[in-house]
Formats: structure tokens, sequence, C-alpha cells
């Protein structure tokens, strides 16, 4: 068993040497992840102390689907009608839907089964991981029990729909937010390109050694 992060070290970063047999889940998390804001509340990331406008109280429903009408008599209030016409056909999860999971792998672990698609697909999603902590969950899914498998798809699935059911007012934000970690995932996908490209050329490089006789 690898020994746990040293306190005070850093945790891995996308493109490091990640261990035989995954990453401790230890070492997933630099700090621990906070949960998903309460229904009415901001969205995460958004307060006064973090430069945001204070925290706004208020019972608007969910927005509409798109296409569907908004109107006073339904809840909105002219704030929700405003932001709903400021995003147009935006509702939360459509911009990571656009997205795939190509090139991203999950290592091999005989020891739990789930559906990997699923899987990444709430790691794209989500806006409360960091790009760094949703690497560091794919490398450590070796060293995860089912039960911590399950129970982070189900704190995933939380997160997506509490996002989902937060008043418009919110979307402006959650656009925002949705954009900067659909750009993170793509750097991701990237990376695992890099990575897959060298791991090809490095054996390339040991075929021509072979031959030659240089090893």
């Amino acid at each position: 068993m690898a020994d746990p992060t040293p306190q005070g070290a850093n945790p891995p970063r996308p493109g490091d040497p990640v261990p035989a047999g995954g990453l401790e889940p230890t070492q997933v998390f630099s700090t621990p992840p906070p949960p998903p804001p309460p229904l009415g509340s901001q969205p995460q990331g958004q307060s006064a102390a973090g430069g945001g406008a204070p925290t706004v109280q208020d019972t608007s429903p969910p927005p509409p689907p798109v296409g569907a009408a908004a109107t006073k008599e339904m809840g909105y209030d002219d704030e929700d009608l405003k932001i709903l016409a400021e995003v147009g056909n935006y509702r939360f999860g459509s911009i990571s839907s656009l997205l795939n999971n190509d090139t991203v792998v999950i290592p091999a672990h005989p020891e739990t089964n789930f559906d990997e698609q699923k899987f990444l697909s709430l790691l794209r999603g989500s806006i409360s991981l960091t790009r760094d902590e949703k690497w560091r969950i794919i490398q450590a899914v070796p060293k995860l029990s089912q039960f911590q498998i399950d129970e982070l798809q189900k704190i995933l699935e939380e997160e997506k729909v509490k996002f989902s059911q937060l008043s418009p007012k919110h979307l402006k934000h959650l656009q925002g937010l949705e954009r900067k970690h659909s750009e993170d995932w793509k750097d991701l996908q990237a990376l695992y390109i890099q990575q897959t490209a060298k791991k090809k050329e490095q054996s390339q490089a040991d075929d021509i050694r072979k031959q030659l006789g240089l090893q």
C-alpha cells in the first residue's frame, strides 16, 4: 500500500506520474469538496466574499423548459424574466452535454462494476470539482470500493439536480461556471491525447532499440 501523502504536500496534478494500481483516495482532494448549495441560495463560487453579489433569497421556480413561456403568473419575477431573455436556450447542463468523453480513459478496476461513460459524464458536468480533482478521481478509481463509486455518483447526480432547480436568477452565473469547467474538460482530453502519443513514441523507440540489440 502506498504511503499517504505527507502533510502539506501538494497532491499530484494532471500529467504527473501515477503509481501502479492507481492513486490513493486520500490524494484526491487538496481540501474537502464543498457540498452543493441548498435550493434558493447562490450557485457555488458566487458570494459577497468571492466578489459576487450578496446571496439572493427568492422563491421563484426552476427555469421552464427551453421553448416554454415564463410568466409572472407562474411565479417568476422581473429579474427571472430578464435573465431568461439574456441566456436564451441555456439551461444548466446544456453546455457540458455538447462535450464527450473521448480519449479520457479510466484505469482498470477489477474490483468494481459501473457504467464508465455515465461516471465520466457526471464528472464532466460537475462545477464543484476542479479539473485536477476530476483527473485525480479518475486515477484513484482502481483504489475505490464499490460503495465509494456508488456514493460518488449519487453525490454528483444530486449536485446536477440541485443546480438545475435553482431559479433563473442563477442561470448567467451557472453558464459562466459551466463554460469554464467545459474548457477544463477539454484540457483533460488534450492531456490524455498527449500521454497516448508519448506512450506510442516510447514503445516505438523501445522496438528500435531491441532491433538494434541495444536492450
